[in-house]
């Protein structure tokens, strides 16, 4: 565990691993498999359009949010300048628009409602806009836990069900546990210097408590997630695959 990296998928600082660093890739698949639980969870699945839908999601999550995050004091400590993340989340974030456009010429002209939540949701989350009424645990867990699920459930076949709230609630938890996990390992990675303590059990024993201490078990917790919430997601998807 290397604890002078701000985040434990970080790559060492410079050139290409930044990019990478920046994708923040176990939360960005998660969050794209929020998208593949909406589908598979729908009472129809359209492949073409889930594929659209995630493509749409990763440009405006997994790179706009995340370039537009690291102008907000360079939480991850890249060493891109200010135009490539304001560049990066300009054209992404115009895809994602733009493949919305598309959904509702080919889909329904709803799918601009989407957009529009979409789009606000990247800019005033990642900018702290409206004094950063948008930016908070709650605010994140609708907005990357049930936005994508209802999204790409809605897509699927332009309704919702009992299974849509139920889903859509799920992936809201699922985006708290993250929430919960992250807030205060971020914290100790990037904000604390060091940690002493010493723990007393019953019996009278000590133990040294430090700042890996602190770290490591909500970590193990987040990698855990971010790697069963895919594996939940692909299994439904091959289920729907193989009826």
């Amino acid at each position: 565990m290397k604890l002078s990296r701000p985040a434990f998928y970080a790559l060492e600082t410079g050139g290409w691993r930044d990019f990478i660093t920046l994708l923040h890739p176990p939360y960005t698949l998660m969050h794209l498999s929020f998208v593949c639980l909406g589908a598979a969870l729908a009472a129809d699945i359209r492949y073409d359009r889930l594929i659209a839908t995630l493509l749409a999601f990763f440009l405006a999550v997994g790179i706009a949010a995340h370039f537009l995050d690291e102008l907000q004091g360079r939480p991850l400590h890249t060493t891109l300048s200010s135009s490539i993340l304001k560049l990066g989340a300009t054209l992404s974030l115009s895809g994602a628009a733009a493949l919305g456009v598309l959904g509702a010429i080919e889909v329904s002209p709803l799918v601009l409602a989407f957009v529009a939540v979409g789009i606000v949701a990247v800019l005033a989350y990642n900018l702290e806009l409206f004094d950063g009424l948008l930016h908070g645990d709650l605010q994140f867990a609708l907005l990357w836990g049930a936005f994508p699920f209802l999204t790409a459930n809605w897509v699927m076949t332009e309704s919702f069900d009992a299974a849509s709230v139920l889903g859509a609630a799920a992936c809201f938890t699922l985006a708290m546990v993250q929430r919960s996990l992250s807030n205060p390992v971020r914290a100790l990675r990037r904000r604390v210097k060091s940690v002493e303590g010493r723990i007393t059990y019953n019996d009278g024993a000590t133990a040294q408590l430090g700042r890996v201490d602190l770290i490591d078990a909500p970590e193990r917790g987040l990698r855990y997630l971010s790697l069963g919430t895919p594996l939940l997601a692909g299994a439904l998807i091959a289920l729907r695959l193989l009826q």
